[in-house]
């Protein structure tokens, strides 16, 4: 009997393999981001009422109708040697027609994805640096950032390599101009 040789696992494979074999305490959420394993405790109301804030709206006003996913893992373009990033932003929109959670995998590319809403928690640095970087690289064309720490919300547009090339940021309580396929103002004078 002859034994196989195999192959080394890489350390960005072992990397993957160890992040997707994690079993998180119910409630908490574990990220891939940029060779890093975060996690991330369960968020407090605020946080929630910041996300309902907008889809609410986004759902009311929004030109073309939407499609909302709360905590769905996107598989993204990852930069350097890393494995492919595995993100879960706090909100995922899709024009509706797409369908695009319809049978998708836990973890599903990130293709048709209009624009992914982060609100900041306990890790603020990775929301505005790290994920913002991930999500320019996947080419997701939309970033909307509700910063708690800075009193502000931050449109981030325009992705080209690892960032937005455009960006609007405004105080919260003063209104921020979504562009296509949204096409309305985002009213924040609630979010104070």
């Amino acid at each position: 009997m002859t034994a196989l040789a195999h192959e080394p696992l890489t350390q960005e494979e072992v990397l993957l393999e160890g992040f997707l074999a994690l079993d998180t305490p119910e409630g908490f959420r574990a990220e891939l981001i940029e060779g890093e394993i975060v996690v991330t405790p369960p968020p407090d109301g605020d946080h929630e009422d910041y996300i309902e804030l907008v889809v609410n709206q986004v759902y009311g006003r929004s030109r073309t109708r939407m499609q909302f996913s709360g905590n769905k893992g996107l598989t993204l373009q990852s930069g350097g040697g890393c494995p492919k990033d595995r993100v879960i932003p706090d909100g995922t929109f899709a024009p509706r027609e797409l369908r695009l959670y319809r049978g998708a995998e836990s973890w599903m590319p990130c293709e048709g994805v209009a624009m992914v809403l982060e609100v900041t928690s306990t890790k603020p640095k990775a929301d505005r640096e790290a994920k913002r970087r991930c999500y320019a690289r996947a080419g997701i064309p939309l970033y909307l950032l509700v910063d708690r720490d800075a009193s502000s919300i931050t449109l981030f547009s325009d992705p080209e390599k690892d960032d937005y090339r455009e960006q609007c940021t405004r105080p919260l309580g003063k209104p921020l101009a979504l562009p296509e396929p949204f096409a309305f103002e985002l009213d924040t004078a609630d979010f104070l």
